[in-house]
């Protein structure tokens, strides 16, 4: 594993220091798009990819110490993360020949995916989806409504989970659409959130005509698809795990009394020190699940454990940097702190709810009686 890593310091070295002089604002769309192209000529936006299609086929554990570094150098991250991440391998699994061809677009940034599968009332419960496609020839007709779809504003292309039995049990009857957000019909609004971005939208359906070529996988079997996108999905939580222990650390490092010239408040030394125990235990349980998906082993339940204490400690560090900050946190001086808190809220609704995820602990983890 050195070896794939002393490449990609090297490539860190040589490129980044030019993507920044190029790009002073690197958090803009524009410059973490300029970014992924870059990482994708050289094999690294996707290192997990089989190389046929555009990765390095690395292992799960060597695509964690990638991430690591990347944070390390404090890279961006990649705007097409979802298509990258979720799509893009499902495609691999599930896709015809023709649909694959949409990897190199994802890789390049030509094509930018988002995800229509939370509804209004079917969020959690994703198999409570209502939004239908009704055959019409060599066309599907989809009518509905999507909404927390990240990336929406941006997105070209969506992976669109509809159903198209009615009739069948609430888990039977689902498809998979892949569909291109231009298409007629398609209304996309952002939704404004508390620290004043956009990063999801809803997005309205009406009469949209999507060809019977883009179905991926088997009609009316589209839970089996899906749950290879969600799949990967919770391996993301693991590798969120992972980065905020290191997060917890550049903490820790940054509030040193050497540092700070001022040593921190006892409460403050104390809440800082927690989070940092609570994010190496956390770590070590994504390492762990991490691990066992490179054995072959499906995610299960626990990975719900995972997912619950990361929002939650990811919230609290969160709150205990900007009390660090304070004053200067809240009439920026320290814009940083006050955006992470306001960014966070989100991470106790995002991949399922608290209220959700602790009632699939209870039921599937601990095995207490529903009700």
């Amino acid at each position: 594993m050195s070896g794939v890593l002393n490449e990609l310091r090297a490539f860190l070295d040589d490129r980044l220091p030019a993507w920044r002089a190029q790009w002073p604002d690197g958090s803009s769309w524009e410059a973490r798009c300029a970014w992924q192209r870059i990482m994708a000529r050289e094999r690294w936006a996707a290192p997990g990819w089989p190389v046929e299609y555009g990765g390095r086929g690395l292992s799960t554990a060597e695509v964690l110490a990638v991430e690591d570094v990347l944070a390390e150098y404090g890279a961006p991250v990649l705007p097409g993360m979802l298509g990258l991440k979720n799509v893009g391998p499902t495609l691999q699994v599930w896709g015809t020949p023709e649909q694959r061809r949409h990897l190199q677009g994802i890789l390049s940034t030509d094509e930018i995916w988002c995800q229509g599968f939370s509804e209004p009332g079917a969020g959690s419960d994703l198999a409570g989806l209502r939004t239908r496609a009704e055959q019409d020839g060599d066309e599907f007709v989809v009518n509905g409504q999507k909404i927390w779809t990240s990336n929406g504003m941006h997105a070209t292309h969506m992976e669109l989970l509809v159903r198209t039995d009615p009739t069948a049990p609430k888990h039977k009857g689902i498809s998979v659409l892949l569909v291109r957000m231009d298409t007629p019909g398609i209304e996309v609004r952002p939704i404004k959130q508390i620290n004043g971005e956009a990063e999801f939208a809803e997005v309205f359906f009406t009469d949209v005509r999507v060809p019977r070529a883009n179905l991926l996988g088997p009609l009316n079997r589209g839970w089996e698809v899906v749950m290879t996108t969600l799949g990967h999905e919770r391996a993301g939580v693991a590798i969120f795990a992972s980065r905020l222990e290191m997060r917890a650390r550049e903490a820790l490092e940054r509030n040193r009394a050497e540092v700070r010239g001022a040593p921190l408040a006892p409460h403050l030394r104390d809440e800082l020190l927690q989070r940092y125990v609570d994010s190496r235990v956390l770590g070590m349980l994504g390492r762990q699940m991490l691990d066992r998906l490179a054995e072959g082993v499906a995610p299960g339940p626990e990975q719900s454990v995972i997912k619950l204490v990361w929002s939650q400690v990811s919230q609290q560090l969160d709150s205990t940097c900007l009390a660090i900050a304070g004053l200067d946190g809240v009439t920026g001086g320290a814009p940083g702190a006050a955006q992470d808190y306001l960014s966070g809220r989100a991470t106790t609704i995002a991949a399922g709810t608290t209220e959700i995820v602790k009632n699939i602990i209870a039921e599937r983890v601990l095995g207490l009686p529903r009700g």
